[in-house]
């Protein structure tokens, strides 16, 4: 498609990451070459069965691979960052990194033994980065993670500021404030395209300090006297840090749970932050202490089934036992479509007799993304002509781009994944639609979500299985009865069930008049077993068969 491209003008295209909330991939194309901004992952849904997380589909920009000059990182988020571990192979190009987005991505790719192939390049806020026409400058930008960076995208057809996630926070804890006078300098050099995050476009007013929920969170547990649960994303070091300075003011030692943590920590302590812990503990020496003098930092806030937080509340964690009149503090905000795994969380742990306390009981989260104060000021320093939201579902992008129009922002434009835009010349418009769409990482594969191995999996879930081995002679006649065997398809008799599908299986092969190959008694007995199942349970379970000859 690109071969057909003018190579004069410039073009935006998502693949991931519009139309949905996480699994960021951007490029920028002029000239018939491209970048990359970001490469992230998602969640899963609950209609993949045995699968965490999924990828965008990069088979498109593949294709191109030598035309990709390279891909540069925003920040250290799973969304922009997860995904790369797992593409990388299909891509082959250089990655560049803040020095803690580095750091976390080294580790990622230590676990897939691919550290050595990886090049990855490290910037400090400000830096030039020169990529063919393109001249990328970062700069700093609040977010919840540390070294957040908005990109300034320099091409012959004019300047596109790529914001990355972001907010203006007065107080961030950890990390410089964002750039305003920066961005005002290019909104006065003159921005041709704002490519801004959606997330909060609902919120009026600001999304709120993380100072300022450091403030709230020590009023709220200087009266406990019971252990501490507090679970939070392990990637929000400004929120550990203040997690810790309230630990010390408690006079409590702090325990962290769970492998993501320890990792963002070593990440954190490479690059200069976090480096003192008040009184930490291991968690096979925490509950030695008394119980008012621990505060457990735990991962799972999403109610991740293999999160700690989850194996404390389900008493499956080998070390940390919370009991009646123990508090647990979600310090983060339900991720859309994770509502009904976290509330059977919150559910067991009240069931316990223990407190919950969530961001809409108390001050205890605030968002890394902006709310309409913060992006009416984006607005006003940038000075955008064309508006481009992304990282947002539909409804978000669409309010945003109203929004945007409110603010006397000449043009506004709504992506969805794939869609090919040219931002210039002339007015932004969508030229093509390219494929676009999501793998399933399924161990060390990625494997497409419908049909296929996932599409058994749906129906294994749903329907159940039925399996018989045949033994026959060398003329198909049986030497044995038919054994059969089912999973998830009845909850009664299993054993009767099984003793009258055999019967069935018989039956049906005894009156096969002609061939007695594999294929005909194949057919007779799934056919046999289906007609079965289906008058019995009204399923149609996955069929499997199994024939030995014997001489």
């Amino acid at each position: 498609m690109s071969e057909r491209l003018d190579k004069d003008s410039l073009y935006f295209l998502p693949l991931g990451g519009v139309n949905e909330i996480g699994m960021n991939l951007n490029l920028y194309g002029y000239g018939d070459q491209w970048i990359m901004v970001d490469l992230g992952t998602s969640f899963a849904d609950e209609g993949m069965p045995g699968v965490d997380m999924v990828v965008p589909d990069v088979a498109w920009i593949a294709g191109r691979r030598e035309k990709l000059l390279g891909l540069i990182l925003t920040h250290a988020h799973e969304d922009h960052l997860g995904a790369i571990s797992h593409c990388w192979e299909e891509l082959q190009c250089p990655v560049w990194a803040t020095g803690f987005a580095a750091s976390v991505l080294r580790r990622k790719l230590e676990e897939k033994g691919m550290v050595d192939d990886v090049p990855v390049h490290i910037y400090q806020p400000g830096d030039l980065i020169e990529l063919g026409p393109f001249r990328i400058r970062s700069m700093n930008i609040t977010h919840s993670t540390p070294e957040s960076q908005a990109l300034a995208i320099e091409t012959p057809r004019g300047t596109v500021l790529h914001t990355g996630d972001w907010k203006l926070d007065p107080r961030p804890m950890l990390g410089p404030q964002t750039e305003i006078e920066t961005l005002r300098s290019y909104g006065d050099k003159g921005v041709l395209a704002l490519v801004c995050d959606s997330t909060n476009v609902f919120s009026r007013g600001t999304s709120g300090s993380e100072g300022e929920v450091h403030d709230a969170l020590l009023p709220l547990l200087r009266d406990k006297t019971g252990r501490i649960a507090i679970t939070t994303f392990s990637s929000n070091l400004a929120r550990l840090e203040s997690l810790f300075l309230v630990a010390k003011d408690l006079g409590r030692h702090v325990c962290l749970i769970g492998r993501s943590l320890h990792r963002f920590m070593a990440a954190a302590q490479e690059n200069g932050y976090l480096k003192h812990v008040p009184n930490q503990v291991d968690e096979r020496e925490a509950g030695f202490l008394p119980r008012d003098k621990i505060l457990y930092i735990c991962t799972g806030c999403q109610g991740e089934p293999r999160g700690a937080m989850a194996r404390i509340a389900f008493g499956s964690h080998p070390h940390v036992v919370m009991s009646p009149r123990d508090t647990v503090v979600f310090s983060s905000k339900i991720i859309p479509g994770n509502e009904r795994t976290l509330f059977r969380l919150h559910n067991e742990l009240v069931s316990r007799g223990i407190e919950v306390i969530t961001e809409k009981d108390a001050f205890v989260h605030v968002s890394g993304h902006p709310s309409r104060d913060e992006l009416a000021e984006m607005y006003a320093l940038v000075r955008p002509q064309i508006a481009v939201p992304v990282h947002g579902e539909p409804r978000h992008l669409v309010e945003h781009a109203r929004f945007a129009q409110s603010l006397q922002v000449p043009h506004g434009i709504v992506p969805r994944n794939g869609d090919l835009i040219r931002l210039a010349p002339g007015e932004p418009d969508v030229v093509e639609q390219v494929p676009a769409g999501r793998l399933a990482i399924d161990g060390d594969e990625l494997i497409p979500l419908q049909g296929g191995t996932l599409g058994v999996r749906r129906k294994l879930a749903f329907n159940g299985a039925a399996a018989v081995t045949l033994v026959v002679d060398d003329r198909g006649k049986l030497l044995a009865d038919p054994q059969v065997m089912l999973a998830g398809v009845v909850n009664f008799e299993i054993e009767d069930i099984e003793d009258e599908i055999a019967e069935e299986i018989a039956d049906a092969i005894d009156s096969l008049k002609s061939s007695r190959d594999d294929a005909a008694l194949e057919q007779a007995a799934v056919k046999a077993m289906r007609s079965y199942l289906r008058s019995l349970t009204g399923r149609k379970p996955i069929c499997q068969v199994q024939i030995v000859r014997m001489p």
